[in-house]
């Protein structure tokens, strides 16, 4: 995937936020702006080429507070999709927070 092109759909206002992943953000105290952050200022550390039902990726970035989130999204190509978003911990991550756990 392309971070770019991610960018430019998110700054085009080309979003379809999930009911759930909504509900999710409000659970873990993400907000729409940390979001923003992460996607603007990130990289991608994952990709999912083959999921259904459109490619996605793992967003590695910082919120408004500057603290490490990850947000998972993907594309048609047409809209940007925010799948979820969430605070990463050492349980699956190594100390980077980078670099998933085997």
């Amino acid at each position: 995937m392309d971070l770019n092109f991610i960018k430019k759909l998110y700054l085009d206002s080309q979003i379809k936020w999930s009911a759930h992943c909504l509900e999710r953000m409000q659970e873990r105290d993400i907000s729409i702006e940390d979001v923003g952050k992460c996607i603007q200022s990130g990289e991608i550390i994952e990709n999912y080429p083959d999921d259904f039902p459109n490619p996605s990726c793992l967003v590695f970035g910082y919120n408004i507070s500057g603290k490490v989130i990850h947000v998972v999204v993907g594309t048609d190509q047409t809209y940007l999709y925010i799948i979820t978003a969430y605070y990463p911990n050492t349980d699956k991550f190594m100390e980077d927070l980078k670099t998933r756990r085997k």
